[in-house]
């Protein structure tokens, strides 16, 4: 996992993928592969990717559909 730091800068750390990542998710709900395909016109390594997911779950802002397989935003409640 690559966050950044005096080596690593923030574009090329995982957290520089959060945006992309939750950007398609919050048109629609895709599967993983169709947001890797999506997203992976920046170059950016399967464990990077991987990574970026692992930490949007962890944040509460992503959740995986079990039935269907696919990712879902999870918008914040605003009250």
């Amino acid at each position: 996992m690559r966050l950044p730091n005096k080596v690593t800068s923030y574009a090329n750390s995982i957290i520089a993928l959060f945006p992309g990542i939750l950007d398609a998710l919050a048109q629609q709900d895709m599967s993983l592969r169709e947001l890797f395909e999506l997203t992976a016109s920046r170059k950016i390594e399967m464990a990077d990717f991987l990574s970026a997911l692992d930490c949007l779950f962890a944040l509460g802002r992503i959740e995986l559909i079990d039935e269907a397989r696919v990712l879902r935003y999870v918008e914040r409640d605003s009250m």
